[in-house]
């Protein structure tokens, strides 16, 4: 039997339509969670930060730590394993991941005028109309960024990425479910040696992108019938050498059967290629009210293949801190407002597992051993070489990664 996948921007009547769906076909539903939950456990990282990967908003550092990236395959191969079950009902993001080579996955959306969801968003929520209308505007955002990333098409509802469009404010959810389980039982949607080969091109392109982006690599993957086509879409001065080690990667890997390099359209732009080194460290917040100074500092240590984000005051160190959780902090200790005591007493009060490092040039020996006692791995005291810091970070940094091994093994 096909799997069925439904993507919908919320409030269109999802739960009674998904449950009478099942009540009428047996099928299993598969939520979100659950894929991400098991592309956690292929990629050993935390699936509320693999769920990020369809958010609109990616994280500063990711450019460093290529976290979305590297969510994404495995939120790929989850989704791959998981279509191989008969009768997967598959709503949310994950499902317009699916190529649409795979023939037997009915695409259904679900759509209603926005006046409409905000009503039932309303009613479902306890909130007042204007509340709703936010939350409705909110999830047509998300839903516009994720399916233009996907398929560069800023209209998510477009019938042509669809096999069947609902309107469900002009049908009821019991007739909604029967219309999808009359599609589901089409012959054109049932699965075919031709589909199931696709499904294994989908799986195998996706364990080959998760071994690579695990190196360091980003680039695209296809495969077709065993055959993995790797595309590089930036400009790289070593061009063999990059393609050499790309093949090196994807050839052990079971079920390739052959690996080709090509380079993209993008290939000649001014962008350069960069392999990531997971090993540096990738998450650093500087914090000073001088900007030319950490504006400079930022990109020495970017040279020094350091990835690192800028704020210019505590505030604005604190909000950056709770969205995107950087894991080294260097701050300066006098600062207007907020400033580097407080954001160290609260940084250790909210996430003890980052190290802060002091960076002053008016400091003294009191205020070295108060910012010690509230927990900051080191205090430097300017001027000081570029050296020094970094290697402060790679300490603060190798302190972070051990705790993380230790963790691992109890």
């Amino acid at each position: 039997m096909p799997t069925i996948t439904i993507f919908s921007d919320g409030f269109c009547h999802e739960a009674p339509i998904i449950r009478k769906l099942i009540e009428r076909t047996g099928y299993e539903l598969v939520n979100e969670e659950d894929i991400v939950t098991a592309a956690g456990r292929l990629a050993a990282m935390d699936p509320v930060k693999i769920k990020r990967a369809f958010s609109s908003k990616a994280s500063v550092f990711n450019k460093f730590t290529l976290e979305k990236e590297r969510s994404l395959a495995y939120i790929k191969l989850a989704l791959a394993a998981t279509i191989k079950t008969d009768n997967a009902l598959i709503p949310g993001f994950a499902g317009p991941l699916i190529p649409a080579t795979v023939s037997h996955n009915l695409r259904v959306c679900l759509i209603a005028p926005r006046k409409y969801r905000t009503a039932v968003a309303a009613g479902l929520q306890g909130i007042s109309e204007k509340e709703a209308a936010r939350l409705v505007q909110k999830s047509e955002e998300d839903c516009s960024f994720w399916i233009d990333s996907l398929f560069s098409n800023g209209d998510p509802w477009d019938p042509i990425l669809y096999d069947i469009v609902i309107p469900v404010d002009k049908i009821s959810p019991h007739d909604a479910a029967a219309l999808i389980a009359d599609y589901a039982a089409k012959d054109i949607i049932q699965p075919t040696p031709e589909s199931m080969q696709a499904l294994e091109d989908f799986r195998l392109a996706a364990a080959t992108e998760a071994a690579l982006v695990q190196q360091g690599h980003t680039v695209a993957v296809s495969a077709k019938d065993g055959a993995v086509i790797l595309t590089i879409n930036k400009h790289v001065l070593r061009l063999n050498r990059l393609q050499a080690e790309l093949k090196s990667i994807a050839q052990p890997i079971e079920g390739v059967k052959s690996v080709e390099t090509k380079t993209g359209s993008d290939f000649h732009k001014a962008d350069i290629y960069r392999k990531h080194d997971f090993k540096m460290p990738s998450k650093v917040l500087l914090v000073d009210d001088e900007r030319e100074f950490v504006k400079t500092l930022s990109e020495r240590l970017m040279m020094r293949d350091m990835g690192s984000a800028v704020a210019y005051d505590g505030e604005s160190a604190l909000k950056l801190i709770k969205e995107d959780e950087p894991e080294v902090i260097i701050v300066d200790l006098k600062m207007p407002g907020i400033d580097g005591f407080d954001v160290l007493r609260q940084v250790k009060e909210s996430h003890p597992e980052i190290e802060v490092i002091i960076l002053t040039g008016h400091g003294n020996e009191e205020d070295r051993r108060l910012c010690l006692e509230l927990g900051a791995f080191a205090y430097l005291q300017k001027p000081l070489e570029i050296n020094v810091i970094s290697d402060t970070i790679q300490q603060a940094n190798e302190k972070i990664r051990q705790k993380k091994i230790e963790g691992l093994g109890d």
